[in-house]
């Protein structure tokens, strides 16, 4: 079995933008909510191969801002890693529910966070077009809408 690490980054470490841009588009977006969040990193053996980001809603939810794994590290189950240390980490923090948004062109995403015990919760109509300067495509069609996904603690 492979070695992975997760350890939280400390307060006033160096952010890894490099890792956050390959799930969120601009510096400028990830700055909206990373000065917030906790940042955790996975690593395999001395690299960073993994990046998660989590924000506290409410006192009873916790939302994944960033989720992202390197290109070579992909289709692997390392997503699935995260997304099960970060209900690990909900539910030792008092958490019920577990969160995540993803575009509406997602479809990938949609169903990998389907896969893995979220449903769809709601939309933020407009999220992408109010939120970044420009137009983002994904699967040839523009970015709009976040669709948010939750996952139930509690159960």
């Amino acid at each position: 079995m492979e070695k992975f690490t997760l350890k939280k980054t400390d307060p006033g470490s160096d952010i890894p933008y490099e890792l956050l841009l390959l799930a969120d588009e601009t510096v400028e977006a990830i700055d909206q909510y990373i000065f917030d969040s906790d940042i955790y990193l996975l690593h395999h053996d001395v690299q960073n191969i993994a990046v998660m980001a989590l924000y506290q809603n409410s006192n009873t939810e916790l939302e994944i801002k960033n989720i992202a794994v390197i290109e070579s590290c992909r289709s692997q189950g390392i997503g699935t890693i995260l997304i099960n240390q970060a209900k690990e980490i909900a539910n030792e923090n008092g958490y019920t529910t577990l969160a995540v948004g993803t575009s509406d062109t997602g479809f990938q995403q949609i169903k990998f966070y389907e896969k893995n015990g979220f449903i769809k919760k709601g939309v933020r109509k407009d999220f992408f077009i109010e939120n970044y300067a420009a137009p983002i495509y994904e699967n040839g069609l523009q970015m709009r809408d976040m669709i948010i996904l939750t996952h139930d603690l509690s159960k």
